[in-house]
């Protein structure tokens, strides 16, 4: 914490918030190797100094992740098909039951029986990957969270990115309602990398409209998804990369705004949660004309270097530290800045 608050001395004076994350049980999402030793078997992580070490328990991961994992082992165990060539699996704590995906380096369909009865007899979302192959024995999954006395329910799948630490994002979302509620005139929110709808659906209700944009097409499916399943209908979701986005700000057709104008949009306020690349200049001198900018990141080195840009036309009026992995130097951060 220190680091940041020394890197960012010279853009921001005031308190900076840090939310830290609970010491164990954390993480909600996790994957693991999966080493074979003639008929042994256990679960595997890349070594600070050896290939890999094994793991016999983690106790960074949920309780129920945590409490699942040597019983998922067990049964694999006890199965010649199952264990054959299994590589890795991974996890998400989920409901209404934990959701495990297994990855071979073998023809999954050889196995769908299998599969089908360990997803029953552990009664587990179950999905198994192979090259090219894809078998799934789910129900929909979902998380919840409480956000501004909001309960608010996230459909996912496999492949969304979720922020790994729950109580850790849940202050992410409050801090961002929070940032809004203390901010200036309220009238439409443009959000930028919107994934499934994570911060969409949390700060929706203090707007009079959002638009939210994706790249990809699975995360923008929940994220419509989400918005009816939350009885949400002031969300406009589009599947357009940041760089598409500015270039239809600029006046370039495409097919998917033929039913939105942008132009009927008041944006007050713009929410950026982008990869660690960070911003474009494209997107920087866009959100710059906005009064107010939310910037949620991943990566510190290219936020300061964003906000040197920013803070030109901007000044940082609150700075946020959440500590996603405990004992790492990797934390996320977010800032309000204001004209």
């Amino acid at each position: 914490m220190a680091r940041i608050k020394f890197e960012f001395v010279g853009i921001f004076s005031g308190e900076f918030e840090v939310f830290a994350s609970p010491p164990r049980h954390y993480r909600g999402r996790a994957e693991f190797s999966v080493f074979h030793d003639g008929e042994a078997l256990s679960y595997a992580m890349n070594g600070t100094h050896e290939r890999f070490v094994c793991v016999d328990e983690c106790p960074k991961v949920s309780r129920a992740i945590y409490e699942f994992m040597p019983k998922l082992l067990e049964y694999i165990k006890k199965n010649a098909n199952l264990k054959s060539r299994l590589f890795g699996v991974e996890f998400i704590d989920c409901e209404p039951k934990i959701c495990a995906i297994l990855l071979y380096h073998k023809d999954i369909l050889s196995i769908e029986n299998d599969l089908r009865n360990l997803a029953l007899d552990l009664n587990i979302n179950l999905i198994a990957r192979s090259r090219g192959k894809k078998l799934s024995f789910c129900d929909e999954f979902f998380i919840k969270f409480d956000v501004d006395n909001r309960a608010l329910r996230y459909y996912i799948d496999d492949i969304s990115f979720i922020q790994p630490n729950r109580a850790v994002c849940a202050k992410m979302l409050e801090w961002a309602n929070s940032a809004i509620s203390g901010s200036s005139a309220r009238e439409d929110l443009l959000e930028m990398y919107c994934g499934f709808g994570n911060f969409s659906l949390a700060l929706s209700h203090k707007f009079r409209r959002v638009l939210a944009n994706e790249i990809s097409k699975s995360s923008i499916n929940l994220a419509r998804k989400n918005c009816a399943c939350n009885n949400a209908s002031n969300l406009t979701f589009l599947r357009m990369s940041a760089e598409e986005l500015m270039d239809a700000f600029n006046g370039t057709n495409f097919n998917r705004l033929k039913e939105i104008n942008l132009d009927d949009f008041n944006f007050t306020h713009v929410l950026v949660d982008p990869p660690r690349a960070g911003l474009s200049e494209n997107v920087i001198n866009f959100i710059t004309k906005i009064p107010n900018i939310i910037y949620i990141s991943c990566n510190p080195l290219t936020l300061k270097q964003n906000l040197d840009k920013i803070t030109q036309t901007h000044r940082v009026t609150r700075f946020g530290i959440f500590d996603q992995f405990v004992n790492t130097n990797h934390v996320e951060c977010g800032v309000l800045l204001q004209i």
